[in-house]
């Protein structure tokens, strides 16, 4: 339990340096294929303070989504809480919007999902990695960084990375304040938060469990 409440406060002055994090002022106008029609980034927020966006895998190739992403999104719950703390969530991708429109109620999900297709949006986020297009780079590092610490970045160009970005809004005024990816990502779910705690963990490969214990390759089926 000792351990337990100092990782908590730990987390605790984690988020309050997140907090405390610059912001980035976005000046170019994306404007994204939606339900309702076009939309810009500011139009995104629904008219509250702060946005959350889930980088959610979907190649304009694709028929279907990220099985990864997918199951994230199954395990979001009810996020009302956000909306009576100023916040929007919404999910953006590549793919055309009648894809994402077809996949969503398919799933079942009642979420805004935004297309991002032929804009900049998800080159400058750092989720659609095509070299003919902006130098690769994701998690924060470069192409030759992962090369030089021998995990070479070995993706088919055009390939998609999940993520997550958060922006802050003041008047008129849209703010990058946060982004995460790969891992970064995967706590900020209630079923892997779960899963953490029984005794087979999340059942994964790459985790420390006795011989023995049920495994299987991340993300996988």
């Amino acid at each position: 339990m000792a351990k337990e409440k100092a990782a908590t406060r730990a987390r605790d002055a984690l988020s309050a340096q997140r907090r405390k994090l610059p912001m980035v002022r976005i000046d170019k106008d994306y404007v994204f294929a939606g339900p309702n029609g076009p939309a810009r980034l500011l139009d995104l927020f629904d008219g509250r303070r702060q946005l959350i966006i889930y980088h959610f895998m979907f190649d304009p190739r694709w028929d279907a989504g990220c099985p990864g992403c997918t199951g994230y999104v199954d395990a979001l719950g009810d996020l009302s809480m956000l909306h009576d703390r100023d916040t929007s969530f919404a999910l953006v991708s590549r793919a055309p919007l009648a894809k994402l429109e077809a996949y969503k109620v398919r799933r079942g999900w009642n979420l805004p999902w935004f297309s991002s297709y032929e804009t900049d949006f998800n080159y400058d986020f750092h989720v659609t990695f095509d070299e003919s297009v902006t130098p690769i780079e994701y998690n924060f590092r470069s192409k030759a960084e992962y090369e030089h610490r021998g995990t070479p970045f070995a993706v088919e160009q055009p390939s998609e990375g999940h993520g997550m970005s958060v922006f802050f809004c003041l008047d008129d005024a849209v703010f990058h304040t946060y982004s995460a990816y790969a891992r970064g990502v995967e706590g900020l779910t209630d079923a892997y938060s779960l899963l953490d705690l029984t005794p087979y963990g999340r059942q994964e490969d790459w985790e420390d469990s006795p011989p023995g214990w049920p495994q299987r390759p991340t993300y996988g089926s």
